[in-house]
């Protein structure tokens, strides 16, 4: 019931808003959880039909199962999303979203290593390989100009400009930098 209106959001999302493979497939899996729910509830409702009740239920639900609050706001994010289509599709006339709040969540900062730590990752790699060399040069690229996993597998041989000494970084967004590299 809700596959066509999941595919027409996957278009927006890869075409208008023009996000990652990654973040279209978790607002997918966010819409599927809730989709999921409504099965599992016997509730045989377009989006149009959905009011701030059964989002209501739909919260409780999530909670109940263990989620943590990050996961439960990330959630909250993709059915947000997905009304903001709905509405500008004209598929609802009104957003049952927008009256919900996100859980409190804390804000902590990453967790990173130290040098010894990186230091004792870079001596563990077995240099006497291809795939050795190829590593250590993979993981010190990523460290020394803080890349994010994502971000150093899409590099391309064009982003690197030795000479120069910077590395041009595709980010969230599409958004670009350039990076001094080491």
């Amino acid at each position: 019931m809700w596959e066509p209106y999941k595919k027409s959001f996957k278009a927006w999302l890869q075409l208008e808003k023009s996000l990652s493979d990654n973040s279209v497939e978790a607002y997918l899996r966010d819409i599927g959880k809730f989709t999921e729910f409504l099965l599992a509830k016997d509730l045989k409702k377009n989006p149009s039909d959905i009011a701030l009740k059964d989002v209501e239920k739909f919260l409780q639900w999530i909670n109940e199962l263990g989620m943590t609050a990050t996961s439960q706001a990330r959630i909250i994010s993709g059915l947000r999303s997905f009304y903001k289509f709905c509405l500008l599709e004209q598929i609802t006339a009104q957003d049952p979203t927008a009256l919900i709040e996100g859980p409190k969540q804390k804000r902590l900062l990453p967790d990173t290593l130290a040098f010894e730590e990186i230091e004792q990752i870079i001596a563990a790699i077995d240099l006497s390989t291809p795939e050795g060399v190829r590593n250590k040069a993979i993981f010190e690229t990523m460290y020394s100009c803080g890349l994010r996993v994502t971000e150093l597998i899409t590099l391309q041989i064009s982003d690197l400009f030795f000479n120069e000494g910077f590395v041009r970084v595709i980010g969230k967004g599409d958004k670009q930098r350039y990076v001094p590299i080491n």
